[in-house]
């Protein structure tokens, strides 16, 4: 669904032999011994990466290609991103189409590749130029998170496969406290009025967590790589909000939000703030790991759905 366009595809060999090359004649004199020994785990995005260094734990070393604030969609690696995961030993994409920007990088690796959303059920995208389509954004979902958790903790087990059982139990960890915040949500949210069960966000980034929580969703556009904000999304969004007297709108930190700010205006909702979803924060930001991701969205949607 989502890669990189032409002229990123072209530049993407060179950048990828010359990362290689750079990052072999700088490791050769680092003497950082312990570093080296351990597995290098490369995934596309940062949740991916907070997922696999808290299952890893000290046996791996985890790069993501891409930063904090990095909308992962169309988004084409430099240089500097392929050094710092050139030679890894895991690759792990999300799959869904969100990174399939990640092919050419395959195509010059010899490391094992691990897909975190493998066993989802994906979500069809509904509307927009991407109709019928996955939805990419399972990791949103505290229970879809899970299957992530294992499947991450699988592919290190078989990377490093005397750490099996530490990656195991850290997933489990891992997974109880998505359970956790799955649970809290949940009853939040059925105590809702009806018409307060409705989440109003820029991207349709939020299917899988909207399902999962019991709540409808609506959106200005599907996928972040179609046209953002156009006047015909914006009028039906502001009809379907004032039908059906949504109290709070949101909108996500990689895009802008002034098409939400039209529909808040236009009918009265309260701009509730703002929502993480491809990527965390810096390690000062609100959400610096995957936890607080979905913790931050769930009570910032659910406070804002709970208002007048």
């Amino acid at each position: 669904m989502t890669k990189l366009r032409a002229v990123g595809l072209r530049i993407l060999a060179p950048l990828l032999i010359v990362a290689t090359v750079t990052a072999a004649c700088s490791s050769t004199g680092s003497g950082d011994g312990e570093k080296a020994d351990k597995p290098l785990v490369a995934t596309t995005f940062t949740v991916l990466a907070d997922m696999a260094q808290r299952i890893g734990g000290d046996r791996v070393t985890v790069e993501s290609i891409t930063r904090p604030g990095a909308d992962i969609h169309e988004y084409e690696p430099t240089s500097g991103d392929l050094k710092r995961v050139a030679g890894a030993d895991l690759l792990i994409s999300n799959g869904l189409g969100v990174d399939d920007w990640l092919s050419r990088f395959l195509d010059s690796s010899d490391a094992a590749h691990a897909v975190a959303s493998e066993g989802v059920e994906p979500m069809p995208i509904r509307s927009g130029d991407y109709e019928g389509k996955p939805n990419p954004h399972a990791w949103m979902s505290p229970i879809a998170g899970r299957t992530y958790l294992h499947n991450i903790a699988a592919a290190l087990s078989r990377v490093d496969p005397e750490g099996e059982r530490e990656y195991t139990e850290r997933a489990e960890e891992f997974g109880a406290e998505l359970d956790a915040l799955h649970t809290r949500a949940t009853g939040v949210v059925e105590a809702l009025p009806p018409a307060h069960r409705t989440l109003v966000t820029c991207e349709g980034a939020f299917s899988y967590l909207a399902r999962d929580v019991g709540l409808d969703e609506l959106y200005l556009w599907a996928v972040n790589t179609e046209a953002q904000g156009t006047p015909q999304q914006v009028a039906s969004l502001i009809d379907e909000v004032r039908e059906r007297r949504v109290p709070a709108v949101f909108c996500e930190s990689t895009v802008s939000d002034s098409a939400m700010q039209q529909v808040a205006r236009a009918t009265g909702a309260r701009l509730a703030g703002t929502l993480y979803v491809d990527s965390l924060s810096g390690p000062e930001g609100d959400v610096p790991t995957y936890v607080d991701l979905v913790g931050h969205d769930l009570d910032l949607i659910t406070e804002g759905l709970s208002s007048r």
